[in-house]
């Protein structure tokens, strides 16, 4: 399956993907860090905004895919075609689509790390950053609700900031209403499910009358919904971070009550499309190293990369909310940016030769 030049394309290519992406990495954990720092409260320091950005690394890495793929593509080969390595083998007999394929095989080693990354790990690791942050920073008694998902039932609205994996909803924020009055607002640090009914704990209720508003406080009370933590998972999760299963099953339910779920299925469609976004960035990349790139320095082939991966990272911002606008399908918001790339890449070397 692996000649020995396909073994030395891969190791080239791979090299260059992994220390792109750490590179990467590294970066965007310092500048978060430093960016974190300001949101610390209750017994949320410096120290946990460290341990949470460290949780937060598997996802950090599935998300960063694309741009290592296209970078590291494009560093990969541009290195082997500096030192001529890449006119050495088409001179001994190796044809353009074969070097091409042998770069294309070790991508599927890179795929199924970050399809296992997004999966398996990253909503797990996510789940547990959110809600272990939301209760450190409730500590002193802050309410925390930036985060969360919301959710009707009734007439009351509802907003949790987070759930934990043990089943425990962190901010419980309940809003109900008389017709267009509001009649009763209530806060909650922790609604604790026992396998059948969920129990609010630190309850503060204010109710509102025409004159007056009334407060009470109760240390414990029931919760009377049918909310399930299985639902709430799906509603109070960061969508990005969810898994395929999760997103599908979430898009369904919003259809099935008749709710917008185009962010659901926008985001499935980018998680099950994923090999074929990053193939088509490899495909890119290669197309720019045989072609216009080709004799360039290696800061000149980052520059192009980087402006590539904002262009297709814009036109797929620009397509999801034109697929609610227009009202065309999600798939086509993840499907045309990758298409574009298969286009221009077939393009590009067709003319190469």
């Amino acid at each position: 399956m692996f000649d020995r030049l396909d073994r030395y394309i891969a190791r080239n290519v791979l090299s260059a993907m992994l220390v792109v992406q750490l590179l990467i990495l590294g970066l965007d954990f310092i500048i978060t860090y430093i960016n974190d720092l300001g949101d610390v409260r209750g017994d949320y320091g410096a120290f946990e905004v460290l341990l949470y950005l460290l949780i937060r690394l598997p996802y950090r890495f599935y998300e960063y895919a694309p741009v290592g793929v296209l970078l590291g593509a494009l560093l990969g080969l541009g290195t082997m075609a500096s030192s001529n390595e890449l006119t050495i083998m088409r001179s001994a007999g190796r044809s353009l689509v074969r070097i091409i394929w042998g770069v294309m095989k070790p991508l599927g080693l890179v795929i199924l790390i970050t399809m296992a990354m997004g999966e398996l790990v990253a909503p797990q690791t996510e789940q547990f950053a959110s809600s272990w942050r939301d209760q450190l920073r409730q500590g002193s008694g802050h309410v925390v609700s930036e985060d969360g998902g919301w959710q009707r039932e009734g007439d009351s609205f509802y907003n949790f900031g987070s759930i934990r994996g043990d089943n425990t909803l962190i901010n419980v924020n309940r809003y109900q209403f008389d017709g267009d009055q509001l009649v009763l607002a209530s806060h909650a640090d922790r609604a604790v499910y026992d396998g059948d009914a969920w129990r609010l704990e630190n309850l503060r209720v204010t109710h509102f009358t025409d004159n007056r508003t009334e407060v009470s406080t109760e240390a414990s009370a029931e919760w009377d919904t049918d909310l399930r933590p299985e639902l709430l998972r799906l509603i109070i999760n960061d969508k990005e971070s969810q898994s395929i299963a999760d997103l599908w099953r979430y898009g369904r339910y919003l259809n099935d009550q008749g709710l917008n779920a185009t962010t659901s299925w926008l985001y499935f469609w980018q998680k099950v499309l994923q090999p074929v976004v990053l193939a088509g960035l490899v495909l890119v990349a290669a197309s720019f190293v045989f072609g216009p790139l080709r004799t360039v320095a290696a800061g000149t082939r980052v520059f192009y990369g980087i402006i590539t991966g904002l262009v297709f990272k814009y036109m797929q911002d620009l397509l999801a909310p034109a697929s609610t606008l227009f009202g065309f399908s999600p798939i086509w918001a993840v499907l045309l940016p990758s298409l574009l790339c298969f286009a221009i890449g077939f393009l590009m070397l067709r003319r190469t030769g």
